[in-house]
């Protein structure tokens, strides 16, 4: 019998892969923003050419990026380039700013149609024909709500050819940066409980106005403070309070100047005359526009308890849907070999040392991004939509197989159906790396804490923890495959295989339901529909190639006809893949769940209301379980009313920042988390992974 194999598998899914992280394209789109890379070099690629690139930002109305000094909250837009050897980047160019109040806080950033230029410094010989760009931008845009956002970007500048077709944007942005001005000069003295600024000799045109004041310097003045300004002649004064939390203290203070009915402010370099106060202690850093609640205490749990709570963990995470279809796989083997003790427990070596290495890798990854300064948990791999449907095309391709669509020794040569038969171990080892990469996005009972904890510790301290996980998860199958009275237990080999093997693809189709579902909610329906046709696509291009009852020629006909329709399909798919759903962040239509922020729970706790967050994602199966059982029951839900509780959704499905520094807050690296706010507690209170509803209810009692 032809089991699937999942690096066989693999590498049928190549192709696919490579196709749908294709180079980025000029322009990236959310229901927030357009953003677009765009290039200014009227005279051509050259030495000492005027050459520009951009980042143009069209906002929809009444949303808003951030300045590089965002003021009260938010943070500024980032570039990191990628250019072609010798060629470089300056800073970016920012524009005059706007203020941007939002009750009690002041802001500085940009509405509208935002340009953010840099210029572009080229070596003495540029033998390429283009200059390949790339451009890896990263932005936070706020309205009621903020939503960190990014784009990968690619361009490819001519070199001998002119590009000028966004001229007028480029030289319209020029008029809006802040100006040098001549003859005036900047000075500041700390006063008491104020900063008071003088400029002196400033233009005709701007005294007597109301000026506003863009500290560079980040920490020093309460930004929505009303200064009070004075003029005397060309002279103004103003007198600015500190920031009570003030943290800096430069001796320089960058800033810019702006006068009503002026497109662009001045620059000024603002110098100290008097020494600093002693500065505070630097507050700990808040998600954009909120006030966080106070944290928990870290966790208590010891290294050795979150070891043993990561096996116990890892052992009930066989029980969780999303392993279901992998551990199908490992039943399709344990009743291929049952009389064959050896394989056995050969297979079930391999099969341990695969899932324990795919752990500690993936959990090495997650460390090393966190270290970078990412903000991500366990499972981030399926808030990327590409994974998604990788994961998909996988499922689908062992589906089709244990149906009978086809068969792998119609597709692949003869040295790699020899090279199967010798490394059956290798089988077995990669069946456990398909399934840590099924199962990582499952939180099971006891893992929390232990997850937690490991990514607060050292990286050798951590990696115990994610190994001690894999070995959990893979010890019933390794303890199974060394005793011989459960391969005794098992029926010999027949023509039942054959029927459990087809029976066995129902699992596989069900998860790829799953996964587009998943990709839906990141990518909308469009992107469902792409990764749908490109499932088509690429079952016919199964079906072509390796299906048995096909002859050498119909097989070559058809297989050309599938491999150019699974070009097309990957050609039409890809952008829609890439693009981001509505951001929801968890709220349904009908529900009383509202979107999560932790400005909502600070409020609601001033209120002396109660609040219910349920940490969510739509690629988390326990999640969407604890969904439709224990928060849709009618006795949780009359709880809920009647103690007046808030009830909140924090939707992880998309990389979120302030998410996840949340859910780091809590002790926690992954979903699902269900944590209640009681009226003047200083910490939630954490429930099971696995709700049930006399849990809920019987936390919801305990409320005063």
């Amino acid at each position: 019998m032809n089991l699937p194999r999942p690096w066989t598998l693999a590498s049928a899914l190549l192709l696919p892969a490579l196709a749908l992280a294709a180079a980025p394209g000029p322009v990236v789109t959310t229901p927030q923003v357009r953003a677009e890379l765009v290039a200014h070099a009227p005279e051509g690629v050259a030495p000492g050419k005027p050459i520009w690139l951009g980042l143009k930002i069209e906002h929809q109305p009444h949303w808003h990026t951030y300045w590089k000094n965002p003021g009260d909250s938010g943070l500024p837009t980032t570039l990191a380039w990628t250019l072609p050897a010798g060629v470089t980047a300056g800073d970016i160019q920012w524009p005059t700013p706007v203020r941007l109040p939002i009750g009690p806080l002041l802001n500085y950033g940009y509405e509208g149609t935002l340009l953010l230029p840099v210029a572009l410094n080229v070596p003495a010989a540029v033998d390429a024909e283009t200059l390949d760009i790339r451009l890896h931008a990263e932005w936070l845009v706020c309205n009621d709500v903020c939503i960190p956002e990014s784009g990968d970007f690619a361009l490819a500048l001519p070199v001998r050819a002119a590009t000028a077709g966004q001229a007028a944007l480029f030289d319209a942005t020029r008029a809006t940066l802040p100006q040098e001005a001549p003859g005036a000069h900047a000075s500041a003295a700390v006063e008491g409980d104020a900063l008071v600024v003088r400029v002196a000799g400033l233009p005709a045109a701007w005294q007597g106005k109301a000026l506003a004041f863009f500290p560079e310097t980040a920490g020093v003045v309460q930004y929505a403070a009303a200064p009070q300004a004075t003029w005397s002649g060309s002279d103004w004064t103003a007198r600015v309070p500190l920031d009570t939390q003030r943290s800096a203290a430069p001796t320089l203070i960058p800033a810019v100047l702006t006068a009503p009915g002026q497109a662009a402010g001045l620059q000024l370099q603002v110098a100290m005359t008097t020494p600093w106060p002693a500065a505070a202690a630097a507050p700990a850093p808040l998600p954009p526009l909120v006030s966080a609640p106070a944290a928990p205490p870290p966790p208590a749990t010891s290294l050795g308890l979150a070891l043993l709570l990561a096996l116990l963990g890892g052992a009930l995470l066989n029980l969780m849907p999303c392993v279901f279809p992998v551990l199908s796989l490992k039943v399709l083997g344990f009743a291929g070999h049952a009389q064959d003790r050896r394989a056995l427990l050969t297979g079930g070596l391999a099969y341990t040392a695969g899932v324990v290495l795919s752990f500690v890798a993936l959990a090495g990854l997650l460390l090393a991004l966190r270290a970078g300064g990412e903000q991500l948990g366990w499972g981030f791999q399926l808030q990327q939509p590409a994974v998604v449907a990788v994961l998909a095309a996988l499922f689908t391709l062992i589906g089709l197989n244990l149906a009978g669509v086809f068969e792998f020794g119609s597709v692949l040569p003869g040295s790699w159906l020899a090279a199967r038969a010798r490394h059956p171990i290798v089988d077995s080892g990669l069946t456990g790396v398909l399934a840590v990469a099924v199962a990582s996005p499952c939180t099971a009972p006891f893992m929390g804490a232990s997850l937690g904890l490991a990514v607060t510790l050292p990286a050798a301290q951590a990696l115990s923890i994610f190994a001690a996980l894999g070995l959990g998860m893979a010890l019933p199958y390794l303890a199974a495959s060394a005793w011989p009275r459960v391969a005794a237990l098992l029926p010999r080999p027949g023509v039942w295989m054959a029927h459990f093997k087809t029976l066995m693809a129902f699992p596989m189709f069900a998860t790829v339901v799953w996964l587009v579902w998943v990709l839906g909610q990141q990518a909308g329906i469009d992107g469902a529909a792409a990764l749908l046709l490109l499932l088509l696509a690429l079952a016919f291009a199964a079906w072509a190639l390796g299906s048995p009852a096909l002859g050498r020629i119909a097989r070559r006909s058809l297989g050309t006809l599938a491999v150019l329709l699974m070009a097309a399909a990957l050609f039409w798919a890809a952008p829609a893949l890439r693009q981001e759903a509505v951001a929801s962040n968890g709220a349904v239509a009908g529900e009383s769940w509202q979107p999560w922020s932790a400005e909502r729970v600070a409020q609601a706790q001033a209120e002396g209301r109660p609040v219910f967050v349920d940490f969510t994602a739509a690629w988390c199966v326990t999640c969407q379980f604890n969904k439709r059982t224990a928060l849709a029951d009618a006795g949780v839900k009359a709880a809920f009313e009647g103690k007046r509780v808030l009830r909140l959704r924090a939707d992880w499905t998309r990389r979120d920042a302030a998410i996840s520094a949340e859910l780091t807050r809590l002790g926690r690296s992954g979903v699902p988390v269900y944590a209640l706010y009681a009226p003047g507690a200083a910490a939630p209170r954490l429930l099971s992974e696995i709700l049930s509803a006399d849990e809920v209810r019987g936390a919801l009692d305990s409320l005063p």
